[in-house]
């Protein structure tokens, strides 16, 4: 990578999210003071929403790295489970074995729980991402748990965090009574082209950067417009500069390094863009913008769950919704790994995932697809294929089939092509 050609001790522009590399914004700072007011104050939920991108992960993950040891936590990111499941996984969070109970244990379980840590001297906290997937069933639980007090006062705090649907979910006359329950509600907004200056700077300043400036002056404003302040826009922009810039063996970002960039990633400016322009998992009537040269099957124990387009740019794979490629699996990290794309291929790389990525056995950081590779990651399967000429499915699976088994007799995996 291009660590050694920059002096940088750590990557500054990965997308998993690590609390030191936190940029506090004044709007970032308002959101965590939010949520530190939920150790204090019993009375009601704190909900904190954002675009996805927008840093509500890490803002979380810096909240929680600050608490106090008498704060007991659960933190459920699994939020399309069912009531009972939801109420098992609380409990597992807590140190319980509770997949045999029957609801009516669980609650008592969980009140009994509750009530003996408010005895002695301990606070509960409940945080819920990704809380705009919860069925109106779970957040009524939810809502029937924060009533769980003593004769002083409720016993759990709560903080739901999601995308901005939460709120619509949230306002809907069925979830009237949870409405009522809900103290704080807060929005975070993009960052400011100034704070966009900043939050560049900061992050190449914990990586190793000091006070070198690697970007150009006349960079920012290009990187505000295409990425609208939004964070984790930055981070995959900045990074692509990055490559790009160590392509040409430059020790700081230009213009023109940060125009390749958005070349290569096939952007177009913030304002003309729509949240929802990478939709990888697609079907044979969604439009494409652009031809996929190549395409990911993903599947679990033999069995296809589902294909990702690959078109030039880059497609991020994790267990959180926030993912072009969303993969539902404790195994699986919030952001596991990324491919990126360009018309002579793909290259699949590790993003500092807990678990790894695996190529017939053996981990690898960095590897370049060729046809029929399967990299494991967790308990799932990601099988590589170039796109085809147009033929039938069944002449389509045969020749497959064929590519990959000549892969594994010929040898085509026999390096892992790190970088």
């Amino acid at each position: 990578m291009y660590l050694e050609h920059f002096q940088l001790k750590e990557l500054p522009f990965r997308l998993s999210p690590d609390p030191a590399f936190l940029y506090l914004s004044q709007i970032h700072s308002r959101a965590k003071a939010y949520m530190e007011s939920t150790i204090w104050f019993t009375d009601g939920f704190v909900v904190i929403t954002g675009e996805i991108g927008s840093g509500k992960t890490t803002l979380i993950e810096s909240f929680l790295k600050e608490l106090e040891h008498d704060v007991v936590v659960a933190q459920i990111n699994q939020t399309q489970i069912s009531p009972t499941e939801f109420l098992q996984t609380l409990l597992a969070q807590f140190g319980f074995s509770p997949f045999r109970m029957r609801k009516a244990e669980l609650l008592a379980t969980l009140n009994n729980f509750l009530i003996e840590q408010y005895a002695n001297g301990r606070k509960v906290l409940l945080i819920i991402d990704e809380a705009q997937n919860l069925s109106n069933k779970v957040l009524e639980e939810v809502r029937l748990l924060s009533g769980v007090e003593t004769t002083k006062e409720k016993v759990l705090r709560i903080i739901l965090a999601g995308q901005p649907q939460l709120h619509d979910k949230l306002d809907s006359a069925e979830l009237a009574q949870l409405k009522q329950r809900v103290r704080l509600r807060f929005h975070l907004t993009a960052l400011s082209e100034e704070d966009t200056v900043h939050y560049v700077q900061h992050r190449l300043s914990v990586a190793g950067a000091g006070v070198r400036q690697i970007f150009e002056p006349e960079t920012f404003p290009i990187i505000f417009r295409y990425t609208g302040g939004i964070p984790r826009l930055i981070n995959t922009l900045c990074d692509t500069a990055l490559l790009a810039a160590f392509a040409q063996d430059r020790t700081s970002v230009s213009a023109a390094d940060l125009q390749s960039a958005i070349a290569e990633l096939q952007w177009v400016e913030y304002a003309a863009r729509t949240h929802d322009h990478l939709q990888p998992l697609i079907d044979d009537t969604t439009p494409q913008a652009q031809p996929p040269v190549g395409r990911l099957v993903l599947s679990l124990h033999g069995v296809q769950l589902g294909e990702a387009a690959l078109v030039p740019g880059r497609l991020v794979i994790g267990r959180t919704s926030d993912n072009e490629l969303q993969v539902d699996s404790n195994f699986v990290s919030r952001h596991h790994a990324q491919v990126v794309t360009t018309v002579d291929g793909s290259v699949i790389e590790d993003l500092n995932s807990t678990n790894g990525l695996y190529v017939l056995g053996k981990r690898v950081r960095r590897h370049r697809l060729a046809e029929g590779d399967t990299v494991r990651l967790g308990q799932h399967d990601l099988t590589y294929y170039r796109s085809l000429p147009a033929a039938s499915e069944d002449e389509r699976a045969a020749h497959t089939t064929v590519l990959y088994e000549d892969g594994e007799e010929d040898g085509e995996f026999e390096d892992e092509r790190e970088a």
